[in-house]
């Protein structure tokens, strides 16, 4: 009978460590600390530059390393999948301790202690925005976008006020002393056995850069970081970014080769291609040339001599002819009379 008794202890020990096992691994606790995380601070959201990001909330990490609490800016960050939510991580209070649950991506938004986050994690679901077929509608009434970008905007109130969970202190932690008073609900609790995806590297690549940062540590902070929010959304950190950086380069070259190589030829081409001036002195020495063609008023005049010239001939011949045969004429008879004397 005592054995059978000390079975039935040992069994029921099993189960409950067992049970207790899978609600961690079924929540996620990765990782437990003595002492309750900071406060969250206030801090104003970033707009959203383009469609179908996904707000993610800041909140505190923990550094075993460190031993301290580090604050993982908000963000924003593109979904895995069409009709991906996140749910985010949260600090609960178990036996004495605090354990951080994951963050991942469902369906729908499941249970993350009731922490009001801000933003549309009010502590209760999401009431930022849903997705419309293949794009995400913004719930303006909670989230600030660019609306030059992003034109699927609603805005409803109500739901807002429904999945508000009240924490004037802003505490980061469900449960034990001074944490938020939220259990889960039925539908919370239904999203807990939905099929969950991993934070992506894009999230878990950003979570790293902020341990890297020591003001990011609340002993060098004090509890209340400078940087709270990324100005610009995760998707230009992610490698693809940095393999498309090689067309700008391209693109960057082109045109200094382009504005190097064409003026210099063109200058050095233009003064080649002159000549044309010198080309064009042929007219001058055409124009030179035609007055001397135009000597023809000097063979002109050769017919004014050759009239002038006959004139001058004939005139000067007549009289000679007429002086010289007159006395030849008058001579005659004297002659004639000496011989008649005679």
């Amino acid at each position: 009978m005592r054995l059978l008794r000390a079975m039935r202890f040992v069994l029921i020990a099993l189960l409950i460590t067992v049970s207790a096992a899978s609600m961690r691994a079924q929540f996620g606790i990765s990782i437990n600390v003595g002492f309750a995380p900071p406060p969250l601070p206030i801090y104003e959201q970033p707009l959203c530059p383009q469609p179908n990001l996904m707000w993610m909330p800041g909140y505190w990490a923990y550094s075993p390393d460190e031993g301290d609490y580090y604050w993982v800016p908000g963000t924003w960050v593109p979904a895995p999948y069409e009709g991906a939510l996140w749910t985010p991580p949260y600090w609960g209070w178990y036996e004495g301790r605090y354990g951080f649950h994951d963050g991942y991506w469902s369906n729908h938004v499941g249970y993350y202690g009731g922490v009001n986050y801000g933003f549309g994690f009010g502590g209760v679901g999401f009431a930022g925005g849903e997705w419309r077929g293949g794009n995400f509608a913004y719930n303006t009434a909670v989230v600030h976008v660019n609306e030059n970008y992003v034109h699927t905007t609603y805005v409803d109130r109500t739901i807002v006020q429904r999945g508000i969970v009240e924490n004037p202190n802003r505490v980061a932690y469900n449960g034990g002393p001074g944490g938020v008073r939220h259990t889960a609900s039925p539908a919370e609790q239904a999203v807990a056995r939905e099929p969950h995806t991993a934070p992506t590297n894009i999230q878990t690549q950003h979570a790293a850069a902020a341990k890297t940062d020591r003001t990011s540590f609340a002993k060098a902070n004090g509890g209340r970081p400078a940087n709270v929010a990324a100005p610009t959304p995760q998707v230009q950190q992610h490698p693809a970014p940095e393999q498309r950086a090689a067309p700008a380069q391209r693109q960057e070259a082109a045109p200094v080769q382009r504005q190097e190589a064409a003026p210099v030829q063109r200058q050095e081409a233009a003064p080649v291609q002159r000549p044309a001036p010198e080309q064009r002195a042929a007219p001058a020495q055409r124009q030179e040339a035609a007055p001397v063609q135009r000597q023809a008023p000097e063979q002109r005049a050769a017919p004014v001599q050759r009239q002038a010239a006959p004139p001058a001939q004939q005139q000067r011949s007549a009289p000679a002819q007429q002086q010289r045969s007159a006395p030849e004429q008058n001579a005659g008879p004297q002659d004639d009379s000496k011989h008649k004397d005679r």
